[in-house]
């Protein structure tokens, strides 16, 4: 029985690891986005620059320690070290949910999201088990007592994870879990459905009896229920606080406005071009790589003049600055401005491309990644 708890202990946490790892290494600059908002809470904000990085290493820690549990080997500093990361993770999942700081950890990435309350919960329950493998850790066999070949696979562990992480921020995720990806009609993922679900509320009251001074809190269908309005002793104080009861449908875009310089609304006309266009992202055009967007520049002359393709470059930053570096760099697409959060959901890139037809997203491509103008040519706008 002992050792059927164990063993189940240690798939459990080891493959969860693995998972948990790797969904995050498929996407460590989303990874490195929520690492800055818990860095905020915590006034770590020099933190900020070197967030994609700590992503990188914890994504690669995960996967190590996993991979080590499931090997069995070094059972004491993997013990040690999955305690520890467990212990760090459910201290930010519990920060998260009790004071609402951060409304997903970003414990699975954008595969599987979910609330702060069930981070932690599940936090929890690895805690439980690590902790017994902590504690039943020299009952532990390893899968081979070889030094050498322990090496060689905590090496191959390691330059894997590693290399995963490098490979899909310098280009893009593996697996895209973005609501931009390729085949999605953002027009459409802008809509509720007909039919579908909305969101329930209760709304509370915190009343006050004029003559006696009591309070009490009261829902909206108590309090008409009751018919308390009709009480002249009783008074409505404060503000009424919205608690949501249940959840409907939830827009998969929800916060995507394009203005132009001026704060006049853009979206429908981009979004719902019927023909081939290009859209650039580059939400910090202080930090984005000019060259690629020197090549993106001649792409758009290319398309505009040989196909009248119509290209705007997306932003988050002032209209000065943009104005200003579209002077500079002499750019021959428009500029429109939209929050950095959406901007940063469409492409994990800065800059990075898009192609939209009629709605939909056709193609998406890392700055490093920008095919030719010849290639989209015979692989689209041909056609």
């Amino acid at each position: 029985m002992q050792r059927l708890a164990l063993n189940f202990s240690r798939w459990s946490v080891g493959l969860l690891f693995i998972f948990s790892g790797l969904i995050k290494a498929n996407d460590p600059l989303g990874f490195g986005y929520k690492l800055q908002e818990y860095f905020e809470v915590f006034h770590l904000d020099f933190l900020s620059s070197w967030a994609t990085g700590i992503a990188i290493f914890l994504c690669t820690l995960e996967i190590i320690l996993g991979g080590l549990l499931l090997f069995g080997f070094w059972r004491e500093k993997v013990a040690k070290g999955l305690f520890t990361l467990i212990v760090f993770f459910t201290f930010l999942t519990f920060v998260s949910a009790a004071f609402k700081v951060v409304t997903s950890c970003g414990c699975f990435g954008d595969a599987i999201p979910l609330t702060p309350w069930q981070s932690f919960s599940k936090d929890l329950i690895l805690l439980v088990l690590i902790v017994y493998l902590f504690l039943k850790r020299k009952s532990i066999s390893p899968v081979t007592e070889n030094p050498k070949v322990q090496r060689w696979i905590f090496i191959a562990i390691t330059s894997i994870s590693v290399l995963f992480g490098l490979y899909t921020y310098n280009f893009l995720p593996i697996i895209d879990f973005l609501p931009y990806k390729v085949g999605t009609n953002i027009p459409e993922s802008m809509k509720i459905p007909e039919g579908a679900a909305q969101d329930e509320y209760l709304i509370m009251y915190q009343l006050k009896n004029k003559k006696t001074g009591e309070t009490k809190t009261m829902s909206d269908k108590d309090y008409m229920k009751l018919e308390v309005w009709k009480d002249e002793n009783w008074e409505v104080v404060g503000t009424p606080e919205r608690k949501l009861l249940k959840k409907g449908y939830d827009v998969k875009i929800k916060d995507l406005m394009i203005t132009d310089a001026s704060g006049t609304d853009y979206t429908k006309e981009l979004i719902e071009n019927p023909y081939y266009n290009l859209i650039i992202v580059a939400y910090d055009l202080k930090a984005t790589n000019e060259e690629s967007i020197n090549e993106l520049n001649a792409l758009a002359l290319n398309a505009a003049e040989q196909f009248n393709i119509r290209t705007v470059l997306l932003t988050s930053n002032s209209a000065a600055d943009a104005d200003a570096f579209s002077k500079r760099k002499k750019l021959f697409m428009e500029v429109f401005y939209a929050d950095p959060v959406p901007l940063k959901s469409m492409v994990r890139a800065n800059p990075g491309l898009l192609l939209l037809k009629n709605g939909t997203v056709i193609g998406k491509w890392h700055h490093r990644l920008t095919p030719s103008f010849d290639k989209l040519s015979s692989n689209f706008f041909s056609k």
